[in-house]
């Protein structure tokens, strides 16, 4: 009689921010300026590394593929919530909702990954200057970035066959968007199982590429403390400064929502973190790793340069 009586879910409500009405249009202007800078920093970064010989260095490589992931990791979310900020309370299909819950888990995992590779290969210039061709080959570059596309989708479809979702029950999320945890709590099948595999993920995901971030880090400070030049010195902590913020930023947030067990319900606390992975960082990511560089800006100003003077 119960199965009988169970409702089949065939679209979910996004609460986000629609008993706050005034903060909700705020939100849409802010997200809507963030989105578009998002856009702007990342596209203008992947455009000027392909056209400007000077950036086709392993570096640039690794930053093209970030800011790709970047791009459609927030194009994944940040329309549905605009358009959500419009109405009192946006719906979405199960179908759409679990295309972007699994789409930005992909995307989110591979930029774990990436950021990982990012600072074995900063690891690798400063530390082993001499050996960083040798080191960092074009195979070598190539073999990392689709392992870590590769180890993505494997830990994102795989435990698919292993974490039922059968939704029978509310269907009610207190999200901006589908975002996993949010999404997990509705399910009428064992929550258990969704959580110990959620945690489970997120060891490999999360607490190890951060660790060995952390670490490299710790290595590459220890570096850069011979060098005998106080401005040299100066800028090299500040460079990497501005990349453990953005990192912690982004690993912090993340594992403050996958590492703990899951609530009954989400709390506006647990939205606004979200949008620090998944809105924030990157926005940020073209402004600390690449804009700031003078090689990027020098770069920038020859492709100008080039298409003034045809």
């Amino acid at each position: 009689m119960t199965e009988e009586n169970e409702t089949i879910v065939s679209e979910f409500i996004l609460v986000g921010l629609s008993n706050h009405p005034r903060a909700q249009i705020m939100l849409f202007w802010l997200l809507l300026l963030v989105y578009f800078i998002t856009l702007f920093g990342n596209g203008l970064m992947v455009v000027i590394i392909i056209v400007d010989s000077h950036l086709h260095t392993p570096m640039y490589f690794f930053l093209s593929n970030l800011s790709i992931i970047d791009i459609f990791y927030t194009t994944n979310s940040v329309p549905k919530i605009l358009a959500n900020c419009l109405t009192y309370r946006g719906s979405i299909s199960v179908m759409k909702c679990l295309t972007q819950m699994y789409t930005g888990l992909f995307l989110g995992i591979t930029e774990c990954f990436l950021l990982a590779v990012m600072a074995y290969d900063r690891f690798a210039a400063v530390c082993h200057p001499l050996h960083y061709t040798l080191i960092m080959s074009n195979r070598l570059c190539i073999c990392l970035v689709t392992t870590s596309w590769t180890l993505a989708f494997l830990l994102t479809v795989v435990p698919i066959f292993f974490m039922p979702m059968k939704f029978c029950g509310p269907n009610i999320i207190n999200h901006f968007l589908c975002e996993a945890q949010a999404v997990y709590r509705l399910g009428c099948s064992n929550v258990r199982i969704n959580e110990i595999f959620t945690i489970a993920r997120g060891i490999p995901v999360l607490v190890m590429p951060f660790t060995f971030i952390m670490v490299t880090y710790i290595r590459i400070g220890m570096a850069v403390l011979k060098i005998r030049s106080g401005q040299g010195r100066s800028k090299a902590f500040s460079t990497c400064g501005s990349h453990l913020i953005v990192v912690s930023i982004f690993y912090g947030s993340a594992m403050s929502m996958y590492l703990r067990p899951q609530r009954k319900s989400s709390s506006d606390r647990d939205k606004l973190i979200s949008l620090f992975y998944g809105v924030v960082t990157p926005m940020l990511n073209p402004l600390i790793y690449s804009l700031r560089n003078k090689d990027v800006k020098g770069a920038i100003f020859r492709v100008i340069g080039k298409k003034m003077s045809e």
